[in-house]
């Protein structure tokens, strides 16, 4: 990822993936290993996205989303609430009732957050992952 963000130009199509982690917890700039509360034999990697901790692991579907901002017309802003949006729509055809927080980004179902957002811009350049839990609570089997 860093390599095809490093190696755009003004030119280069947007692109998103879709992708699947083994366990990982990653540790945002805002992340502290004291943050972690149980992490066992799962691995820990810092990252420079924003936010605080995030687990990935199997069953859950990571898109990374690498698009030019000013290019298709956004800011920050304007996509991360148009994300939430669409995955609180999402959920809605499934039947199942998501709803946002006031200054709790993400997505909740009931207590749990079901989606997160990390994000980290670069330049006009914009990585952005949106994490969607499929079936992998912590705790949860």
């Amino acid at each position: 990822m860093r390599r095809f963000t490093d190696a755009r130009s003004a030119d280069t199509p947007d692109e998103y993936w879709l992708v699947e982690h083994p366990r990982i917890f990653t540790l945002g700039q805002a992340g502290r290993t004291e943050h972690l509360l149980a992490p066992g034999d799962i691995p820990v990697v810092r990252s420079d996205r924003g936010g605080q901790v995030t687990y990935h692991g199997p069953g859950q579907l990571v898109v990374y989303l690498l698009l030019d901002l000013r290019r298709a017309g956004l800011n920050v802003r304007t996509l991360v609430c148009g994300i939430e949006s669409a995955l609180v729509g999402l959920l809605g055809d499934y039947n199942v009732e998501g709803s946002l927080r006031e200054g709790a980004p993400g997505v909740y179902v009931d207590e749990a957050k079901v989606a997160s957002l990390g994000r980290r811009v670069l330049f006009i350049c914009k990585r952005c992952a949106r994490a969607l839990r499929l079936g992998n609570l912590l705790g949860c089997r």
